[in-house]
């Protein structure tokens, strides 16, 4: 059977690293190996040192591809950078003071930012017939509002409106740091570090409950199947007008 091509989305962090790693090594059964992997590197508009992530996949990727055995394909791997600054400022930065009232007052930057990831990552893997996209949410860190069940769940329907599976299968094979980095060091890779991009807002403080959270992604929905469908469809002007700048002179 021919194998599929998957993405991932990749910040080079530790999980997103073991993810790959696996789909490359075929070490999960929930996750087989693909023909391609396609790294997604999300950039917002708020992160430093752009060196990071991509540097960590290259030596990553040398270290595995020496491990599969004799005989077995090597995965392909394709690193890519989508922008989803623009998105991202639509979705919060710009209309926060707006925004904040409608949702208990919480502080909802990165599911904000989170939400315009797995937008561009769905127009990504639409255009280039990628069937399958990959998270590396870990229970462990359930304490970040984009890394609960309801928005998992929400990213699931949402994706699949559009005929993508994405699904996050190492979130409870994860569930301990200690887990994460057994796997790393197993396979010679980088467990300790980081190796994503340091964003403004990570380990921002916020108090938002299940409720808020799907309440923000229920609010826009629509707007995003929208800009989903424009973009895709080539209505560029449609797709920019629903996401207008906070600020006009």
């Amino acid at each position: 059977m021919d194998r599929q091509d998957i993405a991932i989305l990749y910040s080079g962090g530790r999980d997103s690293l073991a993810l790959y790693a696996i789909s490359l090594m075929g070490r999960l059964r929930e996750v087989p190996k693909p023909n391609t992997v396609h790294l997604l590197h999300m950039l917002n508009g708020m992160g430093r040192f752009p060196e990071f992530p991509r540097s960590r996949m290259e030596v990553a990727k040398t270290i595995l591809e020496a491990q599969v055995p004799y005989g077995h394909e090597v995965p392909k791997t394709a690193y890519v950078e989508l922008d989803c600054g623009r998105l991202f400022q639509g979705l919060w930065l710009d209309w926060y003071e707006d925004l904040m009232p409608k949702f208990g007052g919480k502080n909802l930057v990165c599911v904000a930012c989170k939400l315009a990831m797995h937008t561009k990552a769905i127009i990504y893997a639409v255009e280039h017939y990628v069937p399958i996209v990959y998270a590396g949410y870990a229970k462990r860190q359930g304490y970040y509002p984009e890394q609960t069940d309801v928005f998992m769940e929400k990213m699931a329907a949402l994706s699949q409106s559009f005929g993508i599976k994405t699904s996050f299968p190492v979130y409870d094979v994860f569930d301990t740091e200690e887990a994460v980095r057994h796997f790393l060091e197993a396979h010679g890779l980088p467990s300790t570090g980081g190796g994503e991009r340091k964003c403004l807002f990570c380990q921002t403080k916020t108090s938002a409950t299940p409720k808020e959270i799907g309440d923000y992604l229920d609010y826009f929905a629509p707007k995003i199947r929208e800009y989903i469908e424009n973009t895709l469809e080539g209505r560029i002007r449609e797709a920019t007008r629903l996401f207008p700048p906070g600020h006009t002179a």
